[in-house]
């Protein structure tokens, strides 16, 4: 394969990991009504990006996905976009997106966690759930001025769909990663 070809191959992954996490936000949130975070699915689609495309390509599509909500698109969950919601007491957690792709990815790399579909669990759970809660969590407390241990009790209620979407995301992208094992064998 052409150095142009591996390039346009990783780009068109970039686009399509970037069209995923948009479509998970045409689910709407779940209010929970006593902290001003929703239950969304789209971070599912961020853990993915790490997972499937390693840290650099993972970093590039969700900053993508970003840089078209900063543009004002209204691409998260409950049609929300524009700056505002870079300042809006779920903004910790929509910044951290920005580096779970590197988290999960580096991580994956080192422990080659590949071959353990309980170490690649353990390694999401790391970058893209308890990073998450803990910047979010911070930003929630300092945005609302909510106390700090009644902001992490709150976040508990992510916990258990967060695991789910672990779990999910973990065991498609091992389907992925093993269907384009096959077809490269395949075609060489």
């Amino acid at each position: 394969m052409t150095y142009q070809s591996q390039r346009t191959k990783i780009l068109a992954y970039v686009a399509m990991m970037t069209t995923f996490i948009i479509i998970l936000g045409l689910f709407p949130g779940i209010p929970i009504g006593f902290i001003p975070v929703p239950i969304v699915l789209q971070n599912m689609g961020i853990m993915m990006a790490g997972e499937l495309l390693g840290p650099r390509y993972g970093f590039l599509s969700v900053t993508t996905f970003l840089l078209l909500v900063l543009a004002g698109l209204p691409l998260l969950s409950g049609g929300r976009g524009g700056a505002s919601v870079f300042v809006s007491p779920s903004a910790g957690y929509i910044i951290s997106w920005l580096f779970v792709p590197l988290i999960i990815g580096y991580l994956l790399k080192s422990f080659q966690a590949h071959q353990s579909w309980w170490v690649e669990c353990l390694i999401v759970i790391i970058g893209g759930v308890i990073f998450v809660d803990i910047l979010g969590v911070l930003w929630l407390s300092w945005q609302t001025g909510m106390p700090l241990g009644l902001a992490l009790k709150s976040s508990l209620v992510f916990i258990p769909g967060d695991l789910i979407k672990v779990i999910l995301s973990v065991t498609i992208i091992r389907q992925i990663r093993i269907r384009n094992a096959v077809v490269q064998h395949l075609n060489n």
